[in-house]
C-alpha cells in the first residue's frame, strides 16, 4: 500500500498506462496474427498487410511497448516469410 499521496497516485498511473500497454501489445499481436495469415495464404494484399505490421512494430518499438531487438527480429521473420512465399512467383 502506497505511503504518500504521490506514491498513491504514481500507482494509479501505473496501472492506467499498464492497461494501454497491454491493449497495445494485444493489437500488435492480432496484426502480426492476421500477417502471417496472409502471407501463408499468398494473399494479394499481403505486402500492404506487411507495411501496414511493420509500422505497428514500429511503434510500440519506439513507445517501449517492445524492445528494439524484438521488433528487429519480428520485422525480421515477417519479411523471411513473405520473401519465402512470393519467390515462386
Amino acid at each position: 500500500m502506497a505511503n504518500t499521496k504521490s506514491a498513491a497516485k504514481r500507482v494509479l498511473v501505473i496501472r492506467k498506462k499498464t492497461l494501454r500497454n497491454n491493449m497495445r501489445k494485444s493489437a500488435l499481436r492480432t496484426a502480426i496474427r492476421k500477417c502471417r495469415e496472409a502471407i501463408a495464404a499468398n494473399s494479394e494484399s499481403a505486402p500492404e498487410i506487411l507495411r501496414a505490421t511493420i509500422k505497428a512494430i514500429d511503434k510500440a518499438a519506439a513507445k517501449n511497448i517492445l524492445h528494439k531487438n524484438t521488433a528487429a527480429r519480428k520485422k525480421s521473420q515477417l519479411v523471411r516469410a513473405f520473401n519465402a512465399a512470393t519467390a515462386g512467383k
